[in-house]
């Protein structure tokens, strides 16, 4: 479940950093009751930034693919067989 705190709330930055490392959900920080950062453990952001990467080049494979650009997975797997003599 979504975590949110106001701004002062951050003055305590022991306890900010345990409930981020409790959670694998970031914790969104309000300012004047409106919505202004998010905070997560470095664990989450990798991982999530990880999957951003994967997922923009996935679509960049497949960008490829449309416009004759890439390789299908057949002439990927020959060239590798061809490579190392599989």
């Amino acid at each position: 479940m979504a975590q949110i705190i106001p701004i002062r709330d951050l003055k305590n930055t022991t306890a900010i950093s345990e409930r981020c490392n409790a959670s694998r959900e970031p914790i969104f920080i309000t300012k004047n009751g409106y919505g202004d950062m998010v905070l997560m453990s470095m664990d989450v952001y990798n991982e999530m930034f990880a999957e951003i990467r994967l997922a923009r080049d996935l679509k960049e494979a497949e960008e490829e693919l449309k416009n004759g650009k890439g390789l299908t997975f057949e002439e990927f797997s020959e060239k590798v067989r061809e490579k190392y003599a599989l």
